[in-house]
């Protein structure tokens, strides 16, 4: 199986339930009305509370702007754009504060399985377990990735994703990249 890329760029901004910001639904898997999981970029442009999913996994990633100062469950982050991804529970109570204006940020929400996100910069060899879902945010820069012995080159600001039915191992070259694994 091939990957799936979406570019940022190429994507329609919807704005949020709570009319604090705008999403691009990057990838949603398997259908928009069922998903397990989907992952989306978004402009926070006002403070307030983050909308409540009931059974799924959040991973929160500042890509652009100062960052934000996140309370979840009375405990603080402060997260910025070289922070590592936060997770957190969606059905807790989430407020977000602008630390100096608008920001955008990267969202991973798994209903189904078991996520995870993190930073990559440079060069990393990554081993994936059978079954599972893998996507790269490549970031301001290009990036790529080799699985099997075939290599693929991405754009900037896009987002590239595909099942990995045997496992294996990935190399992914990214300069300020996001790695997101969704185990079955």
């Amino acid at each position: 199986m091939a990957w799936h890329v979406v570019q940022l760029d190429r994507v329609a901004a919807t704005p949020w339930r709570n009319g604090g910001g705008l999403t691009r639904e990057l990838a949603v898997f398997p259908v928009h009305e069922h998903w397990h999981w989907r992952i989306s970029v978004a402009d926070i442009e006002h403070n307030g509370p983050f909308s409540r999913y009931e059974g799924v996994q959040r991973w929160f990633a500042v890509l652009g702007g100062a960052g934000v100062r996140m309370e979840v469950g009375g405990s603080i982050q402060v997260l910025e754009p070289s922070s590592e991804p936060f997770a957190f529970d969606g059905a807790g109570e989430a407020d977000c504060e602008l630390l100096e204006g608008a920001t955008r940020d990267l969202n991973l929400m798994v209903r189904v399985g078991r996520g995870s996100m993190r930073r990559l910069r440079g060069r990393s060899a990554l081993a994936v377990s059978s079954g599972a879902a893998v996507a790269l945010w490549t970031g301001a820069c290009a990036a790529s990735a080799c699985f099997e012995g075939v290599e693929t080159a991405f754009e900037p600001a896009t987002l590239a994703w595909r099942h990995l039915d045997l496992g294996g191992r990935i190399e992914v070259e990214a300069t300020d990249g996001l790695w997101m694994e969704i185990a079955p």
